[in-house]
């Protein structure tokens, strides 16, 4: 199979244009920053039109022009929306609700099982998962020693 590689700022434009067109899109994700719950180069994942936000939606932003991140929302004030990776131990970015280009509802993860990101269950551990930011970066270091 030939591979081709697609700059993310091509790709993705691509991805939100769909996106607004009101289709579903399929991307693989890239990089660490959603770890456990996303695996960068591994894991695939479905967008689909940003409808409703609400804090704990995994989305994937415009943060800056061309620059795209894949993030779940930590908080909303009004137009204003923060996010953060799981994977990341501090730090955040901020952009508007029109930035947003599309909501993750579904995880296809390398070992073929499917994830819905907008089950309770999903939500749930979200909420536990943002809960123990003080000790994630522990957490994160045996999980990526048994992985």
């Amino acid at each position: 199979m030939n591979t081709i590689t697609i700059a993310n700022e091509i790709l993705l434009e691509e991805v939100r244009r769909l996106l607004m067109k009101g289709s579903n899109v399929t991307i693989r994700a890239k990089g660490n920053s959603m770890l456990p719950f996303i695996t960068g180069g591994k894991d695939r994942v479905t967008l689909a039109p940003a409808k409703e936000l609400r804090t704990g939606d995994i989305v994937l932003a415009e943060i800056t022009p061309g620059h795209y991140v894949l993030h779940r929302i930590v908080s909303l004030d009004g137009d204003s929306v923060t996010l953060m990776g799981d994977g990341n131990l501090r730090g955040t970015e901020h952009c508007t609700r029109k930035d947003i280009a599309g909501t993750a509802v579904r995880v296809h993860k390398a070992s073929g099982k499917t994830i819905d990101c907008t089950s309770a269950a999903a939500r749930k551990r979200a909420r536990i998962w943002k809960a123990l930011l003080p000790v994630r970066r522990i957490l994160l270091a045996v999980w990526k020693r048994v992985v």
